[in-house]
């Protein structure tokens, strides 16, 4: 079966047999394992982390420790992006 096969059997579904479509999916996608490399850990041995801990540790990259943008910044960010973009 096609993947356009299958979505187009997939909307003929009733709700229910569609919520449990995807809950079937992300249970399975959370059960997959991510092979990662760390640091300080060889890359022939890689690091099996589940999805919600790989996701748990790109959250962490994102950390700054700058404070988060006030309202007032980010709108003068979108100002400055409106200008520069239509400039």
């Amino acid at each position: 079966m096609t993947f356009q096969e299958l979505k187009e059997l997939s909307v003929k579904l009733p709700v229910s047999e569609r919520l449990a479509l995807v809950n079937l999916i992300v249970q399975s996608l959370q059960a997959e394992l991510v092979p990662v490399s760390l640091p300080g850990v060889p890359n022939e041995n890689p690091v099996q982390l589940s999805v919600s801990q790989a996701i748990d540790q790109m959250r962490g990259l994102l950390k700054t420790e700058q404070p988060a943008p006030t309202d007032a910044d980010v709108k003068t960010m979108l100002e400055e992006r409106r200008i520069e973009k239509f400039s």
